[in-house]
């Protein structure tokens, strides 16, 4: 007989259920922002409340995205949140209400921020909670028509970004966007690796992403085209003098890179499930990597 699933506790269901190990993804575009803004100054009560901000807006769009999957019935079987809601641990209903509870919390210190700033960090700041929200909800449903990738570059790479920096300096800079491009292609290519893993369970749903669309090994050339292009970003902005030359500390993630690309030789779900975390780790070490670099220019 097949073993029985382990037992879980409520409090370890909403811990997975926020994904927290996802939070990086959040906390590094926001740590660019701010340290390419730190050359000129640096506001530390606004930097926590965006901080705080972007991960609340995330972890809403996690919570988010595991109510509308498991209500139709589009979850993978091995998601986090959706098994404590199969098991009865989390109701559907807690997982929604605590979606919107995250967004709203988010949402106050935007407020905040708000009032410090002006009118910009606003805008930014409503766009990313629909996009978080409508990721998965219909009608817009975006992550489920193939426009799961482009959304995320997007959001969590341009706009995260650039809104950080803005909320130090109130003004933007072709810099800002500049050093926003690879953190936008590092967290698509999260979601690219996701996608990837989740090939089969996907298209028996009906769920349009790159990877059910050109199949592999396409999928898996995407994958290396984005991990090659967040480092050649780089390279050519501090080759045209738009980035400062500390940047280029993000080759030191370059193992990283080689220990994601590796993950590719795997052809199942549950294996590919490393290809995941090594996407991750490499968004994380890639952008600390570049916030490092500008916190150095900025002292030197």
């Amino acid at each position: 007989m097949a073993a029985a699933a382990p037992a879980i506790t409520r409090r370890r269901a909403w811990f997975l259920a926020t994904r927290p190990f996802s939070a990086p993804a959040s906390i590094v575009p926001v740590c660019v922002g701010a340290a390419l803004a730190a050359e000129i100054d640096f506001r530390p009560v606004l930097f926590v409340l965006t901080f705080l901000g972007s991960v609340l807006i995330h972890a809403g769009t996690n919570l988010a995205t595991d109510f509308f999957d498991f209500t139709d019935g589009v979850q993978p079987r091995d998601s986090l949140g959706g098994a404590s809601i199969r098991r009865g641990v989390l109701s559907a209903s807690e997982v929604h209400r605590a979606a919107i509870a995250a967004f709203g919390a988010g949402s106050i210190l935007g407020l905040v921020i708000v009032l410090e700033t002006g009118w910009p960090v606003l805008a930014a700041g409503f766009a990313s909670v629909l996009a978080g929200y409508f990721y998965t909800a219909a009608p817009i449903s975006y992550g489920r028509r193939g426009l799961g990738e482009v959304m995320v570059f997007v959001f969590m790479g341009p706009l995260m970004v650039m809104a950080a920096y803005y909320v130090q300096l109130e003004r933007l800079t072709w810099a800002s966007f500049y050093a926003s491009l690879p953190v936008g292609i590092l967290v698509a290519n999260i979601l690219h690796a996701n996608n990837l893993r989740d090939i089969e369970n996907d298209r028996a749903r009906r769920k349009l992403t790159i990877a059910t669309a050109i199949d592999r090994p396409a999928s898996d050339y995407v994958l290396y085209a984005l991990v090659i292009a967040a480092f050649a970003v780089v390279i050519v902005c501090v080759a045209l003098d738009a980035l400062t030359p500390w940047s280029l500390l993000v080759a030191l993630a370059a193992p990283a890179a080689i220990a994601t690309l590796r993950e590719l030789r795997h052809r199942d779900a549950a294996t590919l499930n490393g290809l995941v975390r090594a996407s991750a780790r490499l968004h994380m070490h890639f952008g600390m990597l570049l916030a490092l670099g500008f916190v150095i220019a900025a002292l030197t």
